[in-house]
């Protein structure tokens, strides 16, 4: 008894062929897609806007704006909360957006080694 297999699959060398050629052009947009995420730039707020944080879409921080009125010598710890919370919130939308994205290129296929 011979088994079926649908269309589109198997077929041999030229089937094979085929699905390496999508592949390739998988990490290729994938790559492009990589480079335009790397140069995004994305600005996050925190402690109702009284700390800003700049970073890429490598995830290194560009930048950090502090309002005056936020700087307290004697409550320096609720500054560095705030900082920690900014920095977070910068990192998890830069990593969120990421995901999104390469999500679109891959159709929500996982393929252990490739991406």
């Amino acid at each position: 008894m011979k088994a079926r297999l649908p269309q589109g699959m198997g077929g041999g060398p030229s089937g094979m062929q085929g699905m390496m050629k999508q592949v390739q052009k998988m990490q290729e947009d994938m790559a492009a897609l990589q480079e335009e995420l790397d140069a995004r730039v994305y600005t996050v707020n925190a402690g109702g806007g009284a700390v800003s944080v700049t970073i890429n879409g490598k995830k290194e921080i560009t930048g950090i704006d502090i309002k005056p009125e936020i700087v307290d010598p004697d409550d320096v710890e609720m500054l560095s909360d705030i900082l920690v919370a900014a920095v977070n919130e910068a990192i998890r939308k830069v990593e969120d957006t990421n995901a999104a994205e390469m999500q679109k290129v891959t159709g929500h296929v996982s393929m252990p080694g490739l991406f």
